[in-house]
């Protein structure tokens, strides 16, 4: 199995021109040979298989960073251009622009070319990078690659994937949790608690509605819009790292309590593109939520079990079964039962529907 570690690094200025060239040559190569594909194919109908050493005779510059970034990158666009044909439904591959604020590259481990000891990582062709390593990577994790990652704020990561023997046991579930997502609370559960999400967005929705105010009056290439578009970047990023750690520490508690988790499998894209939920849907985060989950839980040995997302768990009655096709309207919040005249919570009700149903997926 393969697991990532995600580390801030601090190069130096020179690391850091060293980055900005490989980011560069990256996209460069991606984009000639793309074109290079394109026009080939519009000439023969045939497909080209080129490479970037093909390029360095005339790009010499290209031999000044690291060959298997280069190599990286000729991998993903070859893939995104097979994709295609298999599946046009995914859109043909794009040019990848310059302007971008989003910088990245991989490269591979060979013959212990990359080394992660005593809180720096060696890097081929940039040397020693000084890490902030906030956790330790057992002994016996194999090193696979590493993607250096550039922020829109100016800020550099390390992604390093590691290859490890799975050797956990699967338990037998004991402890089970409904959880029914809500647009406001991110969920209710069987239990009927919620966890409170602080809606990180929508709290700091004005100021970033006001740095951005200011970023669009500005003059494009000037120093000032420069400075601006960092302050809004890093705005931006506040709110994702306070959404992220809520949303990791509210998994976790749940993964170290209980050994399954019943869940209904929703279309996020489809309601997060809804013009009256985008914005909530977005901000809850619950397709991280549920990543997170799912690989919390398989670490443990723990199982998460998504629920068919046309169950009618809002419409059934969670004590005798009676279906009441009049919850379907989103606005009735609590209801009672016309058969058992059990009063209802109209999410906790779900999610202890979600939670009956996931235990019977299980046993069945």
């Amino acid at each position: 199995m393969n697991k990532a570690y995600k580390f801030r690094i601090e190069p130096s200025s020179g690391q850091r021109l060293m980055f900005a060239k490989t980011f560069g040559c990256v996209r460069f190569v991606y984009n000639h040979m793309l074109a290079d594909k394109i026009k080939y194919y519009e000439e023969t109908k045939q497909r080209l298989n080129n490479t970037p050493a093909q390029y360095k005779a005339e790009f010499e510059w290209l031999k000044e960073v690291d060959s298997l970034a280069l190599a990286n990158a000729q991998m993903n666009l070859q893939t995104a251009y097979n994709n295609f044909f298999r599946s046009p439904k995914g859109g043909f591959p794009k040019f990848k622009s310059k302007k971008s604020n989003r910088r990245s590259y991989t490269t591979n481990s060979v013959n212990g070319n990359i080394k992660l000891d005593n809180g720096y990582l060696s890097l081929p062709k940039v040397g020693r990078i000084k890490v902030k390593q906030h956790r330790q990577v057992p002994s016996d994790y194999k090193l696979k690659s590493v993607t250096v990652s550039q922020t829109p704020s100016g800020k550099y990561f390390a992604s390093i994937l590691y290859e490890y023997e799975n050797q956990v046991q699967q338990i037998t579930p004991k402890t089970f949790l409904g959880l029914d997502f809500s647009m406001h609370e991110l969920y209710k559960d069987s239990n009927g608690e919620e966890p409170c999400y602080p809606r990180y967005f929508r709290t700091s929705e004005k100021k970033l509605a006001k740095e951005q105010r200011k970023l669009s009056k500005m003059k494009k290439g000037s120093n000032n819009r420069s400075k601006q578009r960092v302050k809004v970047a890093r705005l931006h990023e506040k709110i994702a790292n306070q959404r992220n750690d809520f949303l990791h520490k509210q998994s976790r508690q749940i993964a170290n309590v209980y050994d399954c988790v019943c869940i209904e499998d929703l279309n996020m894209q489809g309601m997060a593109q809804s013009l009256n939920f985008g914005k909530s849907v977005s901000d809850n985060g619950w397709g991280m939520f549920v990543t997170y989950l799912q690989y919390k839980f398989a670490d443990m040995g723990k199982q998460l079990v998504k629920v068919d997302k046309y169950f009618p768990s809002s419409q059934t009655c969670s004590a005798c079964g009676y279906k009441n096709a009049e919850t379907k309207n989103l606005a009735i919040r609590a209801w009672s039962c016309p058969n058992c005249g059990t009063y209802h919570d109209r999410d906790v009700n779900a999610a202890i529907n979600i939670r009956n149903e996931g235990m019977r997926i299980i046993t069945a």
